[in-house]
């Protein structure tokens, strides 16, 4: 047995002409869709996720550009620069590239970005409208992507239960709420498990539909999964590798190579999230500028 592959750059290609014919759209009325990121600091894996993104925007018709902070970068000095991009009417969306240097809190940065333009879907107004079903909020990329993954890939979700294995701000305590949401590529059973969960193979074996986004390198196994089962990769994780020029690679939170024998459908890592998570913020940044049409 070998786990059907759910091919996440493929699904992402699906949301991109669409979200490419919209804005051809929206550019015929003279609106071009603007997104911003801000990196503070030069953080490798930083550089290389925002010129991934950057390069997806251009190829969709969406303007972005990179404000590079320094490493230093006080937390007054960055949030007048977000202040900034909040009142320039041609930035219909902002992202602030995650991780931030010690001493500035994720917390206050996140909430200063206009609600209207957070397109990351972490600010607390549209957390709130997240769990309230409130569909003119934004939704966090990546539990969104793993939304479209399921509906995409055709899984059975309805009645199904999904476990979670995490409890982030960012992934975990999102994505159990939206998979138990009534709706497409959701209306599940959910459990949302952690680290501190007794017996967690106990708990995961259970599962139709496994999610692993703990951040722990090839934490979930074969042991972890019920034959047959669903598996969802989140995890980005660096452990070391001589042989790549890096001195590392990246790896998810499943054991790819033993779980797919074991699943009935399994996300690549990389090559899974990832290309949906870059998808759906094109298409939160577009809904952002569309939302400005009179």
């Amino acid at each position: 047995m070998s786990a059907r592959l759910l091919d996440g750059e493929a699904f992402a290609s699906q949301i991109h002409v669409q979200t490419t014919q919209r804005v051809q759209a929206l550019r015929q009325q003279g609106i071009t869709p603007g997104l911003v990121f801000i990196r503070v600091g030069e953080d490798p894996a930083s550089r290389a996720y925002v010129t991934r993104k950057e390069k997806r925007a251009g190829e969709v018709g969406i303007s972005s550009r990179t404000l590079v902070l320094p490493e230093n970068t006080s937390l007054p000095s960055l949030l007048r620069e977000i202040n900034a991009l909040n009142a320039d009417p041609k930035v219909h969306g902002i992202l602030i590239q995650s991780p931030l240097p010690k001493g500035l809190s994720h917390d206050i940065v996140y909430a200063r970005v206009s609600p209207s333009k957070d397109v990351d879907g972490f600010h607390p107004v549209n957390f709130g409208k997240l769990l309230l079903d409130d569909p003119s909020g934004f939704l966090p990329c990546t539990p969104a992507g793993i939304l479209a993954i399921l509906r995409l890939g055709k899984i059975p979700t309805s009645g199904k239960h999904a476990v979670v294995v995490g409890r982030g701000q960012i992934v975990g305590r999102p994505l159990a709420v939206l998979l138990a949401r009534k709706s497409p590529g959701a209306d599940c059973t959910v459990t949302l498990a952690h680290s501190s969960t007794t017996n967690l193979p106990a708990i995961t074996r259970q599962a139709d539909i496994l999610i692993g986004a703990l951040g722990r390198p090839h934490f979930l196994k074969p042991e972890h999964v019920r034959p047959g089962a669903t598996v969802i990769d989140v995890g980005v994780n660096r452990i070391a590798d001589p042989s790549n020029s890096r001195g590392y690679r990246l790896v998810g939170d499943v054991d790819f190579d033993s779980v797919r024998a074991v699943a009935g459908a399994i996300t690549p890592n990389p090559g899974g999230v990832g290309p949906m998570t870059i998808a759906l913020l094109l298409s939160n940044t577009l809904r952002a500028a569309e939302s400005t049409v009179s």
